[in-house]
């Protein structure tokens, strides 16, 4: 068994023009289940985090007035959804389930999350889609409940990790790894432990020279627990990708990254990333692609 972690939660009211498809995750686990990729004896539930656990990653100030609906305007707007209740509490059960991820991975070898990735968010704001940083509050809490010494994000999402990257600039316990389009967002990108910029429309065969050297780095790291977002934004038909990626070549990208971490005993947890496109049923295939991988190690 591999544990799949989800909540209906995620998929919450959101105005249906919006370029983030919010009701991408509920039809991935409805999706999955159809398709038998998992059963519901897979599926595990989150708990929400509270504010203070969100505290070791992000500033009070950021915190406490994004949860009071007080960000001011530039803050709000560079998050870029659209603020409720609901989205709020969202987010709280999100980093839950990436939390919760790492923690079955590490027991288990393997553990997917059908959320995830929101690594566009620095210690005091949001920025691109992300609100709070997942990936770090995951990274660190496992550091602080003594659960992991040495941590190694690989983030093979379209866009550079650059909350991540700045959030664990002066941490040698985590190693941020981003393989992302040079030309694309975020404008800045400061650097990461190992930043891979890959020119536009390089396809599948490059990309792959290009992970086997972020898997090296791992191997190199020698990780007690691997978090890896699987972005799909890389595919050829992302509406915000540019690095022209087959279907072909995410599965093959998945396999590597699972397959090395396997046979170098190394714990993975997965997180879907980013992916955007108006032809949601062709998206949510795409964010399947790992969960199918990952059935391969069972």
């Amino acid at each position: 068994m591999v544990a799949c972690v989800y909540h209906p939660i995620y998929s919450v009211p959101f105005p249906s023009k919006h370029r983030f498809r919010m009701e991408k995750f509920r039809l991935l686990y409805e999706r999955l289940l159809r398709t038998r990729i998992i059963t519901k004896n897979d599926i595990v539930s989150p708990e929400p985090v509270t504010q203070e656990m969100i505290k070791i990653a992000h500033s009070q100030d950021y915190v406490d007035n994004f949860f009071a609906n007080n960000l001011d305007v530039k803050r709000a707007k560079r998050i870029g959804l659209p603020w409720s209740e609901q989205l709020a509490l969202r987010a709280t059960y999100s980093i839950g389930g990436t939390l919760l991820t790492a923690k079955l991975a590490l027991e288990n070898g393997i553990a997917c999350h059908l959320a995830g990735g929101t690594h566009h968010s620095h210690f005091n704001f949001g920025s691109g889609f992300c609100i709070f940083n997942d990936l770090a509050i995951t990274a660190l809490t496992l550091i602080e409940q003594q659960l992991a010494d040495l941590i190694f994000i690989l983030d093979c999402d379209v866009h550079q990790g650059d909350g991540t990257a700045t959030i664990f600039q002066n941490n040698t316990d985590v190693f941020t790894c981003s393989i992302h389009c040079k030309n694309n967002f975020p404008l800045q990108k400061p650097d990461s432990d190992l930043d891979i910029a890959l020119e536009k429309d390089i396809g599948d065969d490059e990309y792959m020279v290009a992970l086997r050297q972020g898997l090296s780095a791992m191997l190199e790291f020698e990780p007690d627990l691997v978090i890896y977002d699987a972005g799909v934004d890389v595919h050829e038909d992302d509406a915000l990708g540019k690095l022209s990626m087959t279907s072909q070549g995410i599965a093959a990208r998945d396999y590597l990254v699972l397959k090395t971490c396997v046979d170098n005993g190394v714990p993975v947890a997965t997180v879907i990333g980013g992916g955007y496109h108006k032809n949601l049923d062709g998206l949510v295939r795409r964010h399947c692609v790992i969960h199918e991988q990952a059935r391969q190690f069972v």
